[in-house]
C-alpha cells in the first residue's frame, strides 16, 4: 500500500523559510517520479514542483520558481520542498504526489498534507 507522510510545517513570518519532507513506502520510490501540490482554503489543488526519478528533469510552477527547491534522497525514501522568501500567497497545505504532477494535473496517491501558514 502507498503511503505518503509530509511534515515540517508550520507558521512563519513573511519572508521566512521552511523544509517540507515526505517520507514514502509501499512502492519503488527510486523509480518514481514526485510532485508536490498545494491547496488554500477553499481553493482546488494548485501544483507546486515535480522531480523525475534521478533529480534529472525538475520543473516548477511560475508562482514558486526562483523561491522553492524540490529534491529527494532515494537511499531515504524521502522528497523534500524547501520553501524560502515566503509570502502570505504561498499559506496553503502542501501534500507531496505519486508521479509527475504539471499545471492542471495532480495525480494520485497523495498524502494528508502539513500546513504552511505565513503571518505576520
Amino acid at each position: 500500500e502507498v503511503e505518503l507522510v509530509e511534515s515540517g510545517g508550520g507558521l512563519v513570518q513573511p519572508g521566512g523559510s521552511l523544509r517540507l519532507s515526505c517520507a514514502a513506502s509501499g512502492f519503488t520510490f527510486s523509480s518514481t517520479s514526485m510532485s508536490w501540490v498545494r491547496q488554500a482554503p477553499g481553493k482546488g489543488f494548485e501544483w507546486v514542483s515535480s522531480i523525475d526519478s534521478g533529480s534529472g528533469r525538475i520543473n516548477y510552477a511560475d508562482s514558486v520558481k526562483g523561491r522553492f527547491t524540490i529534491s529527494r534522497d532515494n537511499a531515504k525514501n524521502t522528497l523534500y520542498l524547501q520553501l524560502n522568501s515566503l509570502t502570505t500567497e504561498d499559506t496553503a497545505m502542501y501534500l507531496c504526489a505519486k508521479g509527475w504532477a504539471y499545471s492542471g494535473y495532480v495525480p494520485s496517491p497523495r498524502g494528508q498534507g502539513t500546513q504552511v501558514t505565513v503571518s505576520s
